[in-house]
């Protein structure tokens, strides 16, 4: 694990640095659409304001965190954890900490802890996402196909 990373439940406060991550992850798809600035904008915040509100209302209890490097915010961690499984509801990170290997080091401490409670892990994963070639190197599996993602799963290795 990097040195320096910790967590910290998101607050109010924020707010402008999760739209800025959110952004961050879509900054591909919008240089594909010929949308002025301020109409990226408009729809980047409609996006990010409709899928905030969905994880608060879907995952109500959830750990909802930003992740800090060295005491600064770069990404955040959205976590359910039940009783027989730690569901995903999102990790991202900005633009400049994605492929440093932080986001491997996140992912297989998360993975060792499901190990040791027995628990699977899930996450919905966009089919164009970069970040799938990742997760199945580190063992999750496609178990449904939905269209625009798939719904992936890591099982821990039987005894």
């Amino acid at each position: 694990m990097h040195q320096a990373l910790t967590f910290r439940p998101i607050g109010p406060d924020d707010e402008s640095f999760l739209y800025e991550v959110y952004a961050s992850t879509r900054a591909e798809e919008m240089a594909l659409v010929d949308w002025t600035e301020d109409q990226q904008k408009a729809f980047l915040r409609m996006q990010f304001n409709a899928q905030h509100q969905y994880y608060q209302d879907v995952y109500a209890g959830a750990n909802f965190q930003v992740i800090l490097l060295n005491e600064q915010p770069i990404g955040r961690l959205y976590l359910a954890r039940w009783s027989h499984e730690i569901r995903i509801i999102d990790i991202a990170l900005l633009s400049q900490f994605r492929n440093t290997g932080i986001g491997t080091a996140l992912l297989k401490d998360l993975l060792a802890e499901a190990a040791q409670a027995g628990q699977v892990v899930t996450i919905h994963v966009e089919k164009f996402n970069q970040a799938l070639r990742l997760y199945e190197r580190l063992g999750f599996i496609k178990t449904l196909d939905k269209g625009v993602y798939f719904f992936l799963k890591w099982t821990p290795s039987s005894p």
